[in-house]
């Protein structure tokens, strides 16, 4: 018995650790990496649902253009399939370029569909006026570009569009066959605290 004794003890002393690594409080709850939060801890206040009107400048040509193909298609391609495009396009009030500039479009656009011209759009609306400034909304989705009207997600933003919700709604205001320099207008429908 003498001799069980230690290795009992040993053996108990072991469990015991083991067992202090992997215990969880009595609510279920962890807080090793993760806790449920309120909104007010975030600071969230009650959701507002907002819509802007704007208009995207995708200009390709002249000495500088705002859309630059960074990945060009290959040769057997009648959709252009491959080509990606990285923008920084301005975002106006109106379809002028003219018109106040009230924030820049910024990712990039890739060509990913086979059977006809459609995008793979990626890109968030960065603005830079009035009390949006700094804020963000972002935006992922297909864009079938002879669509009169295409809709995309609205995946998230930051600032004032933090944990943005919502769709875009694109059309084409005009496209310039020669030069390839396009004005959409874009309406946002975006859900934010």
């Amino acid at each position: 018995m003498a001799r069980l004794l230690p290795s009992l003890a040993s053996q108990f002393f072991t469990l015991s650790i083991l067992l202090s690594l992997v215990t969880f409080p009595a609510t279920g709850e962890s807080y090793g990496f993760a806790k449920a939060l309120n909104r007010r801890e975030l600071g969230l206040r009650k959701e507002k649902f907002s819509h802007f009107r704007l208009y995207w400048h995708d200009i390709i040509s002249g000495l500088n253009p705002t859309s630059v193909m960074i990945v060009p298609p290959p040769q057997n391609s009648t959709t252009g399939f491959g080509i990606v495009n990285i923008i920084d396009d301005p975002l106006t009030e109106g379809p002028e370029m003219s018109s106040k500039l009230v924030g820049r479009a910024q990712g990039f656009y890739a060509l990913a569909s086979q059977q006809e011209i459609g995008l793979l759009m990626t890109m968030n609306f960065a603005f830079t006026e009035g009390k949006y400034n700094g804020s963000t909304i972002s935006v992922l989705g297909r864009n079938p570009v002879f669509h009169k009207v295409r809709e995309m997600p609205v995946i998230g933003g930051s600032g004032l569009f933090r944990f943005a919700r919502g769709y875009v709604l694109a059309s084409t205001h005009t496209f310039d066959t020669k030069t390839g320099d396009a004005i959409v207008e874009y309406n946002i429908y975006v859900m934010h605290y």
